[in-house]
């Protein structure tokens, strides 16, 4: 055999780096019968450039080898993967190898298909060093127990076997651990260990042995797209420009780890992909003996420190509260070379782990491991396809953990090219989640500072904001509501107000975020006046955030082929195009405003949004805050390059506020001398105060009366004082985000990304009267249709909690509690809030049949008894599916009331 002719100085002749060998762990045969295979498939994987390829991956890490081995797998056997070194060269063997189940459910689900392939392989013969050890996740505090509690409550209908053991029950699966200061912990048998750089190797083999053909030492210099003279059509992958030459291909692939957000910008145009490598550390006993093995894999979340064994080692690492990035000036060709140890920084990891395994204290350590890993502004893997260009995938992120995500995101990825779209919700790791403020280079270096430690925070609902890289994106009144006592959270970047606090004054530092809690929130008084300045008075909220697209026809200057004929049916090609993506009818009048959803083939979701029909040919669109790129790139590849359309994102041109409440048009009426009187959904351009060029919609997003105002930024600060000023007589306050989640959870109004999404239809969540099924055809049409006439699988209902839930004692929901029907798991509350007008907490939830049939109402209605679990705690809900009976509340007449305010505009304007 070729291992028996493998010595230690033909291992050093080959430069395997030394931190991979630590990962073959002491077994001398075992590690030379490895080395030696590695060093065959290196052989094998010296390959010419091909001219053309099916699908060109760049990356030969374990992401890589994953996406090529499912391709190949599925009889896409023209595949390339190139890498600018060799297989496994980059950071996929730097990771834990732990593979962790107890997850939120969309991570879960891509963990458990990686854990069972890797399980899978190993039962054919490879040797993957993979061992069902299970993990122990540990509590010292009462809130960590309550997180892990809630943890287990949504994570054991699923399947995942887990349980709560005090502190006694935690050391009999670990001997060697300290147990004095714990609440207890939770057992997880499913969790594993397995070797990365094994796993990185064994998926390249077998891709190869599929038909897949392997590049090395081959650089990506550029990604080339077709030139498209129609401004508004994504341009497609066409070849890749190489150090070995050029490939064409019809679909490309970055799983470029911390390469990939510089191999974003060698394409025109650029890729946007935001990751930033942080220095990541390991620190590897010497061999302990066989006392050490086959023992659990420790979290101590609140030390932010982890512990495994292999190969009779101990392996100690963490995610530290304040990081390191990485690399700051760039990532150099020897860039291994340039990685040193921090033994100071690591000492508060080291010395937590040595207090929680005090056999660690006797222990000989071996050079602290420096393994820089990419990490994501918001800790979570990006993955999909690139808004920028079409056929661009990417798939990197991995925070920490390549190995973890690395089988179902390649077989993610993989059916992403093969099918188009993927079945199951992808939103959470969406590359179309960012804009170009997070791929700014200073924004990721300071984000990666916090981004690393909240892998281990309790990161309480609504409650746990970033610190780092803030006050980027701010509405033009951002300073007078900070002055007002505004406590801001971010979206996109944007700052938003959460709640205005009620005991802040205009002198005061600003307004802060009080410790989180899993009961009621501190800040719930505040809401409640904000609550009911928007019920019974006038409430100002700053909807600035909101995406705003501009919808319109592109003229013959730019399109000299098209003739007068063409150009005057301009108008009606951005119709029809609307049309076409939306499943209402959007044909409006000028000025007439409608609510419609974005459907996908399937019928689920793409899009929530307002349409305001400005003239024949142009329209304006509210969207969600998150959806700024990811609708711009919807609606950009459903136009042809024949279409005279044009769609502009002018979020940033325009402020939004909503004056919402029973006495916002008499206030109103004293700043304008337009009729506010509107009859259905209508939209009007009129002056407000001084300012020109006001569109004021009769619509609110909480389903108070009110109006919308899109106001010209540069007139925003001048008509939110002279609110302010009018107001102040009528009761006005500033209201938050929290203040509108309340509103709308307590009347049923479904949401973006919490109720709404790809996977989700306007029928399950009672907007079916929206779908206008007798327009000619639009996307999604016959899946609704079929799901019209064949009934649905889950439906989206209003859950009060019942008397014996305590607000002011009880552990609150938060969303995603599981729900049961009779004993019987169907489904997860999605959001949640105090109702103040019920006086109950109330969330929204989807309730799907615990035999897999339909969910006709009699199922929710009848000889049913609802509950949801609560960390552990079993509440009694009522069901429904309408939006419960409350006090309608109308705007009041202008004879009702004189303002006492002087000094400022009073009269019609």
């Amino acid at each position: 055999m070729l291992c028996a002719r493998i010595s230690s100085r033909s291992l050093v002749s080959k430069k395997i780096p030394r931190d991979q060998l630590l990962y073959l762990g002491c077994g001398a045969r075992k590690g030379l019968e490895y080395v030696s295979r590695l060093l065959v498939n290196q052989y094998k994987n010296a390959s010419s450039l091909p001219v053309q390829a099916q699908v060109v991956v760049c990356g030969a890490g374990v992401v890589g080898n994953s996406i090529a081995y499912h391709l190949t797998k599925e009889g896409w056997t023209d595949v390339v993967v190139l890498d600018q070194s060799k297989v496994g060269s980059g950071t996929s063997h730097n990771g834990s190898g732990v593979l962790g189940l107890f997850k939120p459910s969309s991570e879960r689900q891509i963990v458990t298909y990686s854990v069972n392939l890797i399980k899978e392989l190993q039962k054919e013969g490879h040797q993957l060093g993979f061992k069902q050890c299970g993990s122990l996740n540990l509590a010292r505090t009462r809130d960590r127990a309550i997180a892990l509690k809630r943890r287990i409550a949504y994570t054991k209908p699923s399947g995942l076997e887990c349980e709560w053991l005090d502190r006694h029950e935690v050391k009999r699966w670990h001997p060697h651990l300290y147990t004095g200061d714990l609440e207890g912990g939770v057992w997880v048998p499913g969790d594993a260990v397995a070797d990365p750089y094994a796993v990185c190797s064994t998926l390249a083999a077998l891709a190869q042995q599929q038909g897949a053909v392997y590049v090395d030492g081959c650089e990506v210099e550029h990604v080339v797209t077709d030139e498209v003279p129609h401004s508004q059509v994504v341009p497609k992958v066409t070849h890749v420009i190489t150090s070995h030459g050029t490939i064409h291909c019809e679909y490309f692939v970055s799983a470029s780890g911390m390469w990939a957000r510089s191999l974003g910008e060698k394409s025109s145009p650029k890729v946007r992909i935001p990751v930033f490598p942080a220095e990541h550390f390991y620190l590897h006993t010497s061999v302990m003996g066989e006392a050490v093995d086959e023992l659990p894999v420790l979290r101590d979340y609140d030390a932010h420190t982890f512990c495994l064994t292999r190969g009779h080692q101990f392996i100690v690492g963490g995610f530290e509260r304040n990081a390191k990035p990485a690399f700051t000036s760039g990532i150099p060709p020897n860039w291994r070379q340039s990685l040193v140890g921090d033994d100071d920084h690591f000492r508060p990891i080291r010395e937590a782990a040595e207090h929680r395994l005090p056999i660690l204290k006797k222990a000989q350590y071996l050079p602290l491991v420096n393994a820089p890993d990419n990490f994501t502004p918001d800790g979570k893997w990006i993955l999909g396809e690139a808004p920028e260009i079409d056929n661009y995938f990417v798939a990197v992120g991995m925070n920490g953990n390549s190995l973890q995500g690395a089988g179902g995101a390649g077989q993610a990825i993989a059916e992403w090219i093969m099918y188009g779209s993927l079945a199951k919700e992808m939103l959470p790791f969406d590359v179309r989640r960012f804009i170009d403020l997070h791929n700014n280079r200073r924004y990721l270096q300071e984000r990666t500072q916090e981004v690393v430690g909240r892998h281990y925070e309790i990161l309480y609902p609504c409650q746990c904001e970033y610190r780092l890289a803030r006050k980027l994106r701010c509405s033009p009144i951002y300073s007078e509501q900070e002055a007002r006592g505004a406590v801001f959270g971010t979206r996109m970047g944007f700052e938003r107000p959460i709640y205005f606090d009620i005991t802040h004054k205009r002198t005061d530092p600003p307004a802060q975020m009080p410790g989180g809690t899993f009961h009621k929130p501190a800040f719930l008084d505040c809401v409640r006046e904000e609550y009911q300045a928007c019920r019974e008075g006038v409430g100002l909220i700053d909807l600035s955030s909101f995406t705003k697209i501009e919808v319109t026809s592109v003229g013959l200057d730019k399109y000299k082929q098209f003739d007068a004929e063409e150009a005057k049916s301009a108008g009606n090609q951005v119709v029809e195009f609307l049309q076409k993506l939306c499943s209402n009818d959007v044909n409006l009048p000028v000025g007439g405003v409608v609510h419609s959803g974005m459907q996908n083939e399937r019928g689920g979701y793409e899009n929530d949004c307002l349409l305001i029909r400005r003239a024949e040919n142009s329209y304006l669109m509210l969207a969600p805050t998150t959806q700024q790129t990811r609708i711009m790139d919807w609606m950009r590849r459903h136009i042809t390059p024949e279409a005279c359309v044009s769609v502009s994102d002018i979020t940033s041109m325009y402020s939004v506020l909503s004056v919402v409440g029973p006495k916002s048009r008499e206030m109103l009426s004293l700043l304008c001398n337009a009729d506010l009187v509107f009859y259905g959904h209508m939209s009007k351009e009129i002056n407000l105060g001084y300012a020109s060029g006001v569109l004021v919609l009769s619509f609110t997003h909480m389903g108070e009366p009110g109006y919308t105002f899109i106001i010209p930024a540069e007139y925003t600060l001048h008509i939110y004082t002279q609110l302010m000023k009018i107001g102040h007589d009528y009761g006005i306050r500033n209201v938050g985000m929290m203040t509108m989640r309340t509103l709308r959870v307590e009347k049923f109004i479904p949401f973006w990304a919490e109720e709404l999404d790809s996977t989700t239809t306007p029928y399950e969540v009672g907007r079916g009267y929206k779908v206008k099924l007798n327009k000619e055809y639009f996307i999604g049409k016959f899946a609704l249709m079929r799901q019209f006439s064949q009934g649905m699988t889950k439906r989206l209902v209003h859950l009060t909690l019942d008397d014996t839930f305590d607000v002011d004692t009880d552990i609150w929901p938060w969303g995603g509690e599981p729900i049961y029907r009779n004993n019987h798991y169907v489904g997860n509350t999605t959001s949640s809030a105090f109702g103040f007008t019920l006086n109950k907490m109330v969330c929204l939830g989807f309730v799907r049949h615990h035999e897999g049939q339909n969910v006709t109402p009699d199922y929710i209605l009848h000889d049913a008894h609802f509950e949801i679990d609560i960390a552990g705690r079993r509440v009694p809900v009522c069901a429904s599916l309408q939006p419960p009976k409350m006090p309608v509340v109308k705007m009041d007449g202008f004879a009702s009331y004189r303002p006492r305010t002087r000094g400022i505009i009073t009269q019609k304007l």
